[in-house]
């Protein structure tokens, strides 16, 4: 994750300001957090309901068959 946010963060930042950079260097890499945890399966289904928004996820997880 981040030599994946610092590869973006390297490659837009002679393109657009610093600060800009930097703010969609700390998304791409939460995005990537957020893909690893549903592809290795951290959480549980019961988990997954315990969050808010839970039901909604566990559907559409379940819809792609991932969980």
């Amino acid at each position: 994750m981040a030599f994946c946010s610092l590869f973006v963060y390297k490659t837009i930042n002679c393109i657009i300001p610093v600060r800009l950079a930097t703010i969609i260097a700390i998304i791409f890499a939460a995005a990537i957090y957020l893909i690893a945890i549903v592809v290795l399966k951290i959480f549980s289904k019961k988990e997954l309901f315990a969050l808010p928004l839970g039901g909604k996820i566990c559907k559409v997880l379940e819809k792609t068959k991932i969980y």
